[in-house]
């Protein structure tokens, strides 16, 4: 009885401002509500409307577009700095700062630092960097080829520093007897990354996978304060996509179409999630 008196306190919180809000909003993609009105039922009308909008496939296509590259340059890059900075042995600490720097830099301040390098005149920043070797200037962010890849490279950049933390942090836990025996066994820097360093992340490494394939899916601030979805929505992801249901419309918000497209998002979320823990269920014990 004592134990369930002092749970109640954060059980009511936990309620109201996490659970509450998820009932509230699947209640509310079966409706049509301006949020001042009386709310109507239209049961699928929602759900129906959003799989025939057709810039459904170009926000789920861009999505995953944003999360492969993601995962090719933001998932490796992380690790392989966790892995050199663990080597080394003076003024670690320095280098943790400088890799943990981008991560306190206010999002939006970074958003238009590098919109700046991004400037597609021939004084931007790269562009005057490409200039030195001949390049002409590139269209960074205005171009429906290379907008994309631009706002993976911030985002990894500003978001790359806590993972290098948490793998550094494993990395220092690592027993040293197991890099003693390996020299003893005649293994080079290589052969002891890949036989002790690798085995010892595997757990860290299948956590951190999933959770950027789901941060990934929920894009949201790159496309919105770079591109706003553009050149020729090249750059709509699934979240701009319900942001523009929501509130895009100036005559009103289509907030019962917007929560449908949330819920259709965190199932297909919460489903992968389901069969990746499911399938390396195995290998990440």
């Amino acid at each position: 009885m004592t134990t369930i008196v002092f749970l109640l306190p954060l059980l009511v919180v936990f309620g109201v401002f996490s659970w509450y809000p998820i009932v509230r909003s699947v209640i509310m993609s079966f409706q049509t509500t301006n949020l001042v009105s009386a709310p109507v039922f239209v049961g699928w009308q929602n759900f129906v409307a959003v799989f025939n909008d057709p810039l459904l496939g170009t926000a789920v296509l861009n999505t995953l577009w944003f999360a492969l590259l993601a995962l090719l340059f933001g998932y490796p890059i992380p690790l392989v700095v966790a892995v050199l900075m663990s080597e080394v042995r003076k003024a670690r600490g320095l280098f943790s700062v400088l890799a943990y720097l981008p991560v306190v830099v206010p999002p939006v301040v970074a958003v238009l630092l590098w919109k700046f390098f991004y400037s597609g005149s021939a004084s931007g920043v790269f562009n005057t960097v490409l200039g030195w070797v001949g390049i002409p200037p590139q269209p960074w962010i205005e171009s429906t080829a290379s907008a994309m890849p631009s706002l993976v490279l911030e985002a990894t950049w500003s978001a790359a520093g806590g993972t290098i933390i948490i793998y550094l942090a494993a990395l220092i836990g690592v027993p040293s007897e197991l890099y003693d025996a390996a020299e003893v066994d005649g293994a080079g820097i290589w052969q002891k990354i890949w036989h002790v360093t690798m085995p010892s992340l595997r757990g860290i490494l299948f956590v951190t996978f999933i959770l950027q394939i789901i941060g990934t899916a929920q894009v949201f601030l790159q496309p919105y304060l770079f591109t706003d979805g553009g050149p020729s929505n090249a750059t709509l992801t699934i979240l701009l996509l319900i942001y523009n249901y929501a509130f895009g419309n100036s005559a009103g918000g289509s907030y019962g179409e917007a929560t449908a497209l949330s819920i259709m998002l965190a199932v297909a979320l919460a489903i992968l999630s389901f069969i990746y823990f499911r399938g390396t269920k195995r290998w990440s014990a």
